[in-house]
This record gives C-alpha cells, sequence and structure tokens, in this order.
C-alpha cells in the first residue's frame, strides 16, 4: 500500500499487504462503509501498490513512474468510474452507472496492461446502478482476465445485487476512531487542536467528511447558522413552524433536508445526554453551555420522544410519503421549553 496515504483502517491495509506480498489476489474487491469513511482512498492506494514496479512486501515506494503516474490521475492501467450524469459527466451525488459504461469495462478489460502487470478498475459507488451495467459487469465478475483486477465502493453490501457481491471479497471498513481522526486532522492537514477536536467529534467517523470541512469552511458556518435557527424554531408558533416546514418542502433538494435532519438529531441527541449528566460525550463539543442550558429547559421524556420522531420521519422521506406532511408533522412535535 502508499505509505501514509491511508489514515486507520489497518486491519484492511494488511490484508491487501499481504494478498499482494503472497500474489494471492482476489479479482474482486468490494469497499463498503458509510460517505466519506476512505474507501475510495483506500481502494487507490491499493492500486498504486498493485501497479508499483519497485515496491517491496505490498507497500508502494511512491516514487517510480507508476507511482507517480498514479499520484498524478494518470496512469493508463488504472481506470476510474465514478456516476455519470445523461451527459456522461461525473456524479456522485445524483448518477448512475450505465450500460455503455459496463461494455466500455469489458472492452477495456480484455486490453493487456500498458505499464505493468495489472490493470485497475474503481467502479465508485457500484450501488448506483442501472440494471443493465449490473448485469454486464457480472459477466466480467464471472470470468475476468487474469491481469484485471475490480475494486467497487458501496454503503452496505445489500445495496447491490447479492450475484455481483458473492463474486468479491468484502471489505467493511468501520468509522475512525476520534484520537486517529484529532491527529491526523493536525499533522497531515494542518488543524488546530481545537479544529481537529470538533470535526472528530461531528464526523462521526469518516475522515473526509472532516477535510472538507477544513478545505470548504462553509458549511461549518451553515451548521452555526441552522443550529440558531433550530433553537428558534423549538421556541416558535405553530404558525412559524408550519411555514418552516413549506419552505423545506418547496425547496425540493434531498440532499440538504436529510443533512439538516442528521443535524437537528445529533443537536436533540447531544439534549439528552446533556440530561443525563454526559456533556463530555457531546459531538457539539463548540456549543456545550447552550447545550446545558438546554438541558433544563426541556422535559427529557419530550427530547427523547423527538429523537424517536426524526428518526422516524427521515425513514419515510427515503421513501414514496408526502414531504409536506412529514415535516409538518415534525415540526409540530418539535419539543418547546417547559414553564
Amino acid at each position: 500500500m502508499a505509505e501514509g496515504s491511508v489514515v486507520g483502517h489497518r486491519w484492511a491495509v494488511q490484508l491487501l499487504q499481504n494478498g499482494i506480498r503472497h500474489d494471492r489476489l482476489r479479482h474482486a474487491y468490494l469497499f463498503v462503509g458509510a460517505a466519506q469513511l476512505g474507501k475510495s482512498t483506500l481502494a487507490r492506494s491499493f492500486a498504486q501498490s498493485l501497479l508499483c514496479k519497485e515496491g517491496v512486501d505490498g507497500r508502494a515506494c511512491a516514487n517510480c513512474r507508476s507511482c507517480r503516474l498514479m499520484q498524478s490521475g494518470g496512469h493508463p492501467d488504472f481506470i476510474l468510474l465514478p456516476p455519470t450524469d445523461r451527459e456522461g459527466q461525473p456524479d456522485r451525488e445524483n448518477g448512475l452507472h450505465r450500460a455503455e459504461q459496463a461494455a466500455d469495462i469489458v472492452r477495456q478489460a480484455l486490453l493487456h496492461p500498458m505499464e505493468g502487470r495489472y490493470k485497475v478498475f474503481l467502479i465508485q459507488d457500484a450501488h448506483r446502478a442501472h440494471v443493465s451495467f449490473a448485469n454486464k459487469l457480472l459477466k466480467t465478475l464471472e470470468e475476468p482476465p487474469p491481469h484485471v483486477v475490480l475494486c467497487l465502493t458501496a454503503p452496505d453490501r445489500s445495496a447491490l445485487l447479492p450475484t455481483i457481491v458473492s463474486r468479491c471479497q468484502v471489505l467493511a471498513l468501520r468509522p475512525l476512531g476520534e484520537q486517529v481522526m484529532e491527529d491526523a486532522l493536525q499533522a497531515r492537514w494542518g488543524a488546530s487542536a481545537q479544529q481537529a477536536a470538533l470535526l472528530a467529534r461531528l464526523a462521526e467517523g469518516c475522515l473526509g467528511w472532516a477535510v472538507d470541512q477544513l478545505d470548504q469552511p462553509e458549511p461549518l458556518a451553515e451548521r452555526s447558522e441552522r443550529l440558531a435557527e433550530l433553537q428558534e424554531l423549538s421556541r416558535s408558533s405553530r404558525v412559524a413552524r408550519l411555514a418552516f416546514a413549506q419552505k423545506l418542502t418547496a425547496a425540493r433538494n434531498q440532499t440538504r433536508l436529510f443533512t439538516l435532519l442528521a443535524l437537528w438529531t445529533s443537536w436533540w441527541r447531544d439534549v439528552m445526554l446533556a440530561q443525563a449528566g454526559c456533556l463530555e460525550q457531546c459531538a457539539n463539543i463548540d456549543l456545550l453551555d447552550t447545550l446545558a442550558d438546554a438541558a433544563g429547559d426541556f422535559r427529557p421524556v419530550d427530547v427523547q420522544a423527538y429523537l424517536r420522531t426524526l428518526s422516524r420521519i427521515e425513514g419515510y422521506l427515503r421513501h414514496t410519503v408526502n414531504t409536506g406532511l412529514a415535516l409538518d408533522v415534525l415540526l409540530l412535535q418539535m419539543p418547546r421549553p417547559h414553564a
């Protein structure tokens, strides 16, 4: 593996290194785990080690021509396949893997590598595959040429066809520990100790999310605004709450909606923890004084009930439901400060 490129996931790194070292490679690997957990980073590092010409014990040297090509994104034997929109442009949020992409994989897999022993394909977000893509991909998975290694990423093995999963070695990545993330954010991305501590708590083990916040600080500023808005809503009238629900419904932005619900869940969970005397376990550690005040403003039974409501409504929204009605219920049931 490329030295230092992967943070954490030591068991997976060692497993892949051992496969390279002892020449016991599978023809397909499926990396599963939450978004921005490091699945693609690990797969890229694995590909670099496979393609490296000077590596030792499954570790890429980082200096040879092959490693330099991988680092610049120009290695001819590494093919990256994200989901695409209808025009063929990468779109990992709303795109799909389509039949023509699978046909291209089949065609390129038949060609011999240009630089080394292997040709490595990384299919990102394989769960976003059209059924025609999955069916065509199965042919390559069933009878792959000996020089082909396929890497797939997905949030969970259940998101893919069982016939695809059964032909892959599955590596289920786990969330990173907070201390591991804090150390990495400070050492590799120059975060301050305070930034690293906060982001490590908020990221829930997903380092990629934390790094994005350092590169683009606007989401953290927006988080503060949304939490202030939430506290105002908890003290607002029913009319104001329904108006806010209608505003969310009219926006028709599912991604932003689920991000907001995750933030609300984090906040009310922290209020519950504060009520239980567990402030040190809260995620929003930059707002501990506000959380301590909120713990006294709301009844614990109301907070716990609302957390269940949040979970239930989020589940409804991921299926075919009346979004406006679901959000009306969510806003109206939000706890109010007790007298």
